[in-house]
């Protein structure tokens, strides 16, 4: 199993966490909950996510073998996720709806709701090319 994370591999996760990103980014619903959801959901949202990640990626991408390779395939997950949110913060700051340094709590919020979905389809485009 390599453990490098090649240019093949970063333009896997961005197109994918990219293709659920937008047409999520443009709802008014995912800003609204970004308003409005507590910090409690927000982190069983959070913990939903690395949880999906995790079971998809174990399944998928590493097939079951992840006795020897725990490292990598904490940093798979984690890679996916972080490339994931930059996306996310990406698209909306283009559309005006990440405010950062006026409601950062607010900007945070999006970021996490929206990243759900964007970060599985990261790690599915990812999963492409098996390890």
């Amino acid at each position: 199993m390599k453990f490098s994370f090649n240019m093949e591999d970063v333009s896997q996760v961005f197109v994918g966490a990219f293709a659920l990103a937008v047409p999520i980014s443009f709802s008014e619903e995912a800003w609204r909950l970004g308003e409005t959801l507590p910090f409690p959901n927000l982190f069983m949202l959070f913990t939903l996510s690395v949880l999906f990640l995790s079971f998809f990626t174990y399944e998928s991408v590493f097939q079951k073998n992840i006795k020897s390779r725990l490292i990598v395939f904490i940093f798979r997950i984690f890679i996916a996720y972080v490339m994931a949110a930059f996306v996310v913060s990406l698209v909306l700051l283009c559309l005006n709806k990440l405010p950062l340094l006026e409601d950062p709590i607010t900007a945070l919020k999006r970021i996490i709701i929206i990243t759900m979905p964007a970060s599985m389809g990261a790690i599915v485009v990812d999963s492409f090319d098996k390890e």
